[in-house]
C-alpha cells in the first residue's frame, strides 16, 4: 500500500512539474545580465533581501532578468551551500 502512495505522489509531482515553463522575457544573454556568480551572492543574500523586501517594495530576492539555468544553479548553491542550507541540522549534538 506504502509503494502505491509513493509512486501516487511521485506521479503528481512530476504531472506539476511539467507545467512549470520559464517565461522567455526573463531570460537573456549579455555581459551585464546576472548570472552563475550574481545568483551565488543573491542565493547567499537572500535572508536579508527576504526581510528587506518585506519594508521596501524596490528589494528583490531574485534578479529577474537573468541568463537562466546558471543563474539558478548558483542562487540554489548560494542557499544551500553558503546560507548553510540542511548542515545545521545534520551535525550531530553532544550530549
Amino acid at each position: 500500500m506504502a509503494r502505491y502512495r509513493i509512486i501516487a505522489v511521485l506521479g503528481l509531482a512530476i504531472l506539476v512539474s511539467a507545467c512549470a515553463a520559464q517565461v522567455p522575457t526573463a531570460v537573456e544573454q549579455g555581459a551585464d545580465v546576472p548570472g552563475f556568480w550574481w545568483g551565488l551572492w543573491h542565493g547567499f543574500v537572500f535572508p536579508f533581501a527576504w526581510i528587506g523586501s518585506l519594508f521596501n517594495p524596490e528589494i528583490a530576492v531574485y534578479s529577474v532578468p537573468n541568463n537562466g539555468g546558471w543563474y539558478d544553479f548558483g542562487f540554489f548553491l548560494g542557499i544551500t551551500v553558503l546560507g548553510g542550507g540542511s548542515a545545521f541540522s545534520s551535525k550531530k549534538r553532544k550530549k
